[in-house]
């Protein structure tokens, strides 16, 4: 496994501050957020110099209970080729659930949710993870994932159920120790059994990240400053293992270049410090691709998972009664969480929304939100937000509306709307009609 050293996350806000810091050895980079062809310049430049890029997936799902989308899959191999990657990165999360497994309409969390920690769960993911691999040009890790809420009636620990994952798939693991703090928090999980269960010789390297608390909930923000806690897991994790690499994960509310700086010499000294005795890396000697194959998925443990992921789905995101053996309460934090994470992201791939709204932007995509489940991704989640608020008469403001109106008319179709008169009373008699 190839020594990656200390690294950053890499993000456009932030993308000249990362050029300019010492010491930056390698960055990660969100896979989606790329396209081949036209990469950033930022990146093209950190390449340029020998810094290795990572992408990192978000949007495969491989704890879903479908199996990994062949296109999807593509582009992440596409990725890692154009950025010449060790190895590209992955969640054990689903993010979407219901069609044709369940029969039901397809939703999309928007978000990475924790798998059940059943046999059905692993025995699906260990199959979608080999899928992935056999599609992948460059070597697999996937992370564990932060959680508000626990399924009821799990068979193993996260330990045992990280531990057998490797060793009936060979896949590399991304350890998030910040993730570790957060199912502390929230689940009551210990992160020193967690690390004494997992096969630690199979990390392909580490995620720092900071957080905070609100009544009594941790949330994994990614805008926060990294907090003792989380070092202290970091500081455990490298007494056992030196790993290949640690990175600082930052999504925004980000700070001035010093204070990320400080954030980096922080990490390294408690790496630094904490390396086991013999200072050798015992990374390297996790099973191979030679490992012995993961039995095949039944489709009866495929559709048990369908239906249970979908009933979880439908009550965080379409308000559909609780799951049994649920936290309500829980389940009610996380399904704010994921709207207001919903909300926010709509804003980011339209920034004309909240400009239009005002103050109202969040109060309405809220109320838009509890009937009308994401089912087409946040673009799609943006025009059917305008859509539903003209077809309601708001907002209220005419020139308000007018300004929306013309939004939702020039962004509706395929491509662009044409100029042409015609074209345009065609859309806006469409419109009148659906209205009607």
């Amino acid at each position: 496994m190839k020594h990656l050293g200390t690294g950053i996350g890499w993000r456009p806000e932030i993308a000249d501050a990362v050029e300019r810091m010492p010491g930056i050895d390698w960055v990660e980079a969100v896979a989606e957020n790329l396209c081949p062809g036209h990469l950033p310049d930022s990146l093209l430049r950190l390449r340029e110099r020998g810094v290795t890029v990572v992408p990192h997936g978000v949007s495969l799902g491989l704890g879903g209970a479908d199996r990994p989308d062949e296109a999807r899959l593509g582009a992440l191999a596409e990725r890692a080729q154009e950025l010449a990657s060790p190895l590209v990165t992955e969640h054990i999360a689903f993010v979407r659930a219901g069609g044709p497994l369940t029969a039901s309409q397809p939703l999309e969390a928007g978000h990475l949710l924790p798998v059940p920690r059943t046999r059905d769960a692993l025995d699906v993911l260990c199959e979608n993870v080999r899928i992935a691999q056999d599609a992948l040009p460059v070597p697999l890790a996937v992370e564990n994932i932060a959680a508000l809420i626990s399924w009821p009636g799990d068979e193993m620990t996260e330990g045992q159920f990280l531990y057998e994952l490797v060793e009936r798939t060979g896949v590399r693991l991304l350890i998030d120790v910040a993730n570790l703090h957060t199912n502390h928090v929230n689940r009551g999980e210990d992160p020193s059994k967690a690390l004494d269960e997992l096969p630690v010789e199979a990390i392909a390297y580490v995620h720092v990240a900071g957080g905070f608390e609100r009544d009594g909930v941790w949330h994994d923000s990614h805008a926060h400053p990294v907090p003792e806690p989380v070092l202290e897991i970091l500081s455990d994790l490298a007494a056992r293992v030196s790993p290949p690499g640690v990175l600082l994960e930052r999504d925004e509310n980000f700070p001035e270049p010093p204070e990320l700086e400080r954030e980096l010499d922080a990490i390294r000294e408690r790496v630094r410090t904490k390396a086991p005795a013999s200072g050798e890396c015992a990374i390297g000697t996790a099973p191979d691709a030679g490992a012995p194959a993961a039995e095949p998925a039944t489709a009866p443990a495929r559709q048990r998972l369908a239906l249970a992921q979908t009933s979880l789905l439908s009550a965080l995101v379409a308000g559909t009664p609780a799951p049994e053996g649920f936290d309500r309460a829980r389940l009610t934090v996380q399904s704010r969480a994921l709207t207001g994470k919903r909300a926010d992201v709509v804003a980011k791939v339209a920034p004309e929304l909240p400009e239009i709204l005002g103050g109202s932007y969040r109060a309405e995509f809220f109320a838009y939100a509890q009937s009308r489940p994401m089912s087409g991704g946040y673009r799609r989640d943006a025009l059917d937000f305008a859509e539903r608020l003209l077809l309601a008469g708001r907002p209220v403001d005419a020139q308000a509306r007018g300004r929306l109106t013309r939004w939702w008319l020039d962004r509706s179709g395929p491509a662009p709307l044409d100029a042409r008169p015609v074209a345009r009373w065609l859309r806006a008699a469409r419109f009148a009609l659906r209205r009607g």
